[in-house]
């Protein structure tokens, strides 16, 4: 897949506050806002989250935009953070371009990492939902 410098969808533990926002985004990005994923739903990993594509749902998280400097660098180690390697089945994630929503409704095409097919299918049959579908307040 070609990397396109495309805004990233977070809504785990990359948001701001959560533990992976210090160590992969801070001083990295140029723009932090609110957003939201339609046609997703959130499952618990447990401990992170994991987003699987689902018509009727809706996910809430952050997109963030690197800076230009950053890009490269950040993609592959978010990759890495994901055990995203394309065309691999043993991924855990898949890198997709998904259409999100800003908090002012217009769509920016970003990349989300969604469970594998073989992970969603497992969360589908035993996995938590996050009824809410915010990592934020799982509670």
């Amino acid at each position: 897949m070609t990397s396109v410098a495309l805004p990233f969808f977070v809504y785990g533990t990359l948001r701001p506050g959560e533990p992976h926002h210090a160590r992969y985004l801070r001083g990295r990005t140029h723009a932090t806002e609110p957003a939201r994923l339609t046609g997703a739903v959130l499952y618990d990993g447990p401990g992170y989250p994991y987003a699987v594509a689902e018509p009727t749902g809706v996910v809430h998280g952050d997109l963030i935009t690197a800076l230009p400097t950053a890009y490269g660098q950040l993609l592959a180690e978010l990759d890495e953070l994901e055990d995203y390697v394309p065309g691999d089945p043993r991924s855990r994630y898949e890198r997709v371009a998904r259409d999100v929503r800003r908090a002012d409704g217009t769509a920016v095409r970003a990349w989300v990492y969604l469970a594998a097919p073989p992970v969603a299918a497992r969360l589908r049959t035993a996995g938590v939902r996050i009824a809410a579908g915010d990592w934020l307040t799982r509670g």
